[in-house]
């Protein structure tokens, strides 16, 4: 099965797309990575809904990429005796380490960590950003503020603080629990949440043990201070709009969303733009135009992946806001307009051979209008610098390796299959003929463009290019 268009689709499963039949029909309507959301999942359910993807990966001969969403820590405030308060603007009110139930004047802040960060000046966020108060005095356990923008504020809501880098770590002991579980069943990437400092991400890489790429999730301030340290560890990045247009300013998300996709293109490593991105799809049949323009830009900028939440979890829709958001994406891509985008946006390759060879390939498939691009890849990095380059040539990406395949259906314009490796450059060019024939990626006496390693299955020797002609067609 063979995706008309380069830009990938990530599926969150939930309630209204657990079943096997739904899952099938998601993936049919255009769904290429499926993400399960541990904050809403126990092992036992992963387990089964990993056990329906790859029942359905063998079914369909594709590979399919499977993304698990850790929880990441959640700072909440306590509980009030009445259950809720109204605060207002200008009012003073106080955070404290005494768990008595609070009031109107003040609530247990049940996290030491935050008063020996906080400082006067801060901000607090309080129930998805709709409150904001300012801290005006802060000691070792009570934190005194002032009410910015006031409103009803009821037990255990979440806090947060976009002007604090918390000591507190991105893994939980939840967490840990569920990176080992979803790595011990073969999940293709663990999505990292609120991700601070570089640390972070080592932190989990250093648990993963390469069984998954790491994903860090940008939604606080603070990590797109460190964007270029993330970016040299992790192995993909999730722009994640929820949390960061609480903590940001909502105007500057935009940009901070290009800036982010930029980074990665040039780093060359998967991005995923999250979030609302199809929001109204959770009830309504049809979304916003705004909705539209916001999937489409994210596909102009050339992402590698766009994302659905709630919108597949749990709405009415989750096979019709899949095939809505392929169609915006087939839609835009066909557009002149991208074309011409993508190429403005092309970083200049590293100084590598590796890189060089890529662009290469990219520049010669254009230059004689071949049919495709045909990365032999075993770890993911060719097709990966590859994909970076965004080519206007179809990419093929052949690999013995599942695991690689899989994690690389992330990734922006690739078509993984997985093939036995070539035994020499012979094999080589006849595997890559015939597999792009039968992927109706050429057809007989068209050319394709082939880039690998030699010694063939050496990772990390992409050094080679080689044009090919596919075999006339025998008469009958």
């Amino acid at each position: 099965m063979r995706r008309k268009r380069k830009v990938k689709i990530l599926a969150t499963l939930g309630p209204a797309s657990s079943s096997p039949d739904m899952i099938r029909k998601l993936f049919l309507a255009g769904v290429d990575v499926f993400r399960i959301n541990m904050s809403h999942t126990n092992h036992t359910l992963l387990t089964e809904l990993h056990g329906h993807i790859r029942a359905m990966e063998r079914e369909m001969k594709r590979p399919i990429g499977i993304l698990a969403d850790l929880q990441g820590p959640k700072i909440r405030i306590g509980t009030f005796a009445a259950k809720s308060v109204t605060i207002k603007a200008g009012d003073v009110f106080v955070f404290d380490t005494d768990p008595t139930p609070g009031d109107a004047s003040r609530v247990h802040l049940p996290h030491p960590e935050i008063f020996v960060a906080a400082k006067a000046g801060d901000h607090l966020l309080l129930n998805d950003g709709k409150l904001r108060v300012e801290i005006t005095a802060a000691a070792s356990e009570r934190l005194e503020t002032r009410v910015i923008y006031g409103g009803v504020l009821s037990d255990r809501k979440g806090v947060s603080l976009p002007d604090t880098v918390i000591p507190i770590p991105a893994l939980t002991a939840k967490d840990r629990v569920d990176l080992e579980a979803a790595a011990a069943i073969g999940v293709d990437w663990i999505a990292l949440s609120f991700v601070q400092r570089p640390e972070d991400v080592t932190e989990a890489q250093g648990l993963v043990k390469g069984r998954a790429g790491v994903m860090a999730k940008i939604e606080k301030p603070s990590a797109i201070t460190t964007l270029d340290a993330i970016l040299t560890i992790a192995d993909g990045i999730m722009v994640a709009r929820g949390d960061l247009g609480v903590e940001l300013p909502l105007e500057t998300v935009p940009a901070r969303q290009k800036q982010i996709t930029r980074a990665c293109r040039r780093a060359g490593k998967p991005v995923v733009v999250a979030t609302q991105m199809l929001e109204s799809m959770i009830s309504e049949p049809v979304p916003t135009r705004a909705e539209v323009s916001d999937v489409a830009t994210a596909v102009y900028e050339g992402a590698d992946a766009i994302m659905l939440s709630a919108e597949s979890a749990t709405g009415l829709w989750p096979e019709k806001t899949v095939a809505t958001m392929d169609s915006i994406a087939r839609t835009v891509e066909d557009d002149s307009l991208h074309r011409s985008i993508i190429n403005a946006q092309r970083a200049e390759p590293q100084p590598t051979q590796a890189d060089a060879i890529a662009a290469g390939a990219r520049s010669i498939a254009e230059t004689l209008g071949l049919n495709c691009i045909v990365c032999y890849t075993g770890g993911g990095s060719t097709g990966l610098r590859v994909s970076r380059e965004r080519p206007a040539a179809p990419i093929l990406a052949l690999t013995p390796v599942a695991a690689t395949a899989r994690r690389l259906s992330l990734a922006w314009g690739l078509h993984c299959v997985l093939t036995e490796d070539a035994k020499d450059l012979s094999d080589m060019v006849r595997k890559a003929t015939r597999i792009a024939a039968s992927e109706e990626f050429a057809r007989p006496g068209e050319r394709i463009i082939i880039t690998a390693g030699v010694p063939l299955g050496i990772p990390g020797t992409t050094n080679m290019l080689r044009i090919a002609q596919l075999p006339e067609a025998e008469a009958t």
